[in-house]
């Protein structure tokens, strides 16, 4: 890939059904200290959380069905030829929009490639937690090809083995906002993904007020606490350092 074609921005993109986008757009806005954009797309179901000071990276779509989950944007200069690049790395295409085109992922991941408009300045930390990241779920069967495919795609960025057996991280280069992170499911269930929240050191306090925003416990792990937002959604806080995104001294 040229310099036209590496991904210059990420967006994470919350997907919530239709009939709870309203609230979803309430919670993530209280979450991240963000403000909504206009409504775009044909029934209005695609908005941008913008950030004071800084560019947005994150965005919220009103999905049909009873679940939502999540999945990634790239921005890149060249959209064609990022596109025909996935495409040849064993990519399908979904959708081909004026301008930005819908992919899937050899593993079967929903992704999008859409134009830089010059995004550069990363959000800050917001009360103890940072929306950094969006988890893959990938069944086993399809979760080599998936990390082989995403090493492939992101040349630039750095794969590596995570902190447990069944986790792969992606991270991209230093200012770009969202990582990636791939979790090799126990048995095999179709794709999916959703959304983390970085939340070191005090993953207590970040899940208390989350919860008085309206979120529900739903697991606590050592390293990670699952909940599911008034949208229904579920989404991660994790012990990562809300500031560098690493892991605690004491787990590096």
């Amino acid at each position: 890939m040229d310099s036209r074609t590496r991904v210059r921005w990420t967006y994470a993109f919350a997907d919530r059904p239709a009939e709870r986008f309203a609230r979803a757009c309430d919670f993530w806005t209280a979450v991240t200290d963000t403000r909504l954009s206009a409504f775009r797309g044909e029934r209005e179901e695609f908005v941008t959380l913008l950030a004071e000071g800084a560019d947005a990276c994150v965005k919220v779509q009103g999905v049909a069905g009873t679940e939502g989950g999540a999945h990634l944007d790239f921005a890149v200069e060249d959209v064609p030829g990022f596109v025909a690049a996935a495409l040849e790395l064993g990519a399908t295409t979904v959708a081909a929009h004026d301008g930005w085109s819908v992919l899937r992922s050899p593993g079967g991941q929903s992704f999008c490639v859409v134009p830089w408009h010059g995004e550069s300045v990363r959000p800050p930390v917001v009360a103890g937690s940072r929306l950094d990241q969006v988890c893959l779920d990938v069944p086993p069967s399809a979760y080599d090809a998936e990390v082989a495919f995403l090493g492939a795609l992101l040349p630039d960025w750095t794969s590596r083995a995570g902190s447990r057996p069944e986790f792969h991280v992606v991270e991209p280069p230093a200012g770009l906002p969202i990582r990636i992170l791939l979790q090799r499911l126990g048995g095999e269930a179709p794709a999916a993904a959703h959304l983390d929240l970085a939340s070191g050191p005090d993953i207590g306090a970040v899940r208390a007020r989350h919860e008085r925003l309206g979120a529900v416990l739903v697991a606590e792990q050592p390293h990670w606490t699952v909940m599911r937002d008034p949208a229904g959604g579920l989404y991660c806080l994790t012990g990562r350092d809300a500031e560098t995104g690493g892991l605690p001294r004491a787990d590096a």
